[in-house]
């Protein structure tokens, strides 16, 4: 009769270690989810850049961006997402090294950011 015992007991730890893993992967995909939702809305909001403010200012301030844009693609997980964050933050890079007193250099680093911004976005979906 012990071994009996012995043995629902064996059979249900085994079903609780087995619920245990479902859960522990559970949390670990809403983890996921709710870090790639943070980051996406972070990048996102990083994502206004004014041409149309001072030079030295403008390269500032894209410096930052570039910076934190790295930053959040070091933490994701998403290769997608850490993709698209790494092109923005190229985008920035390449915006800090132009002649920005030329209207048509701003205009074709606005389009490429566009075009990186929309990659970040389906990233982000």
């Amino acid at each position: 009769m012990r071994s009996w015992g012995v043995a629902v007991a064996l059979v249900a730890a085994g079903t609780l270690l087995a619920g245990c893993d479902q859960v522990d992967s559970a949390v670990n995909q809403t983890n996921s989810a709710v870090d790639k939702v943070s980051t996406c809305t972070e990048a996102l909001g990083l994502a206004d850049l004014n041409p149309l403010v001072d030079g030295e200012k403008l390269k500032a301030r894209a410096q930052d961006k570039e910076r934190r844009l790295r930053e959040l693609a070091a933490d994701v997980k998403e290769e997608d997402v850490k993709n698209a964050l790494l092109g923005m933050a190229d985008s920035y890079l390449q915006v800090q090294k132009e002649h920005l007193e030329d209207a048509g250099v701003i205009a074709r680093w606005t389009k490429r950011d566009l075009e990186k911004l929309d990659g970040l976005r389906k990233a982000c979906t």
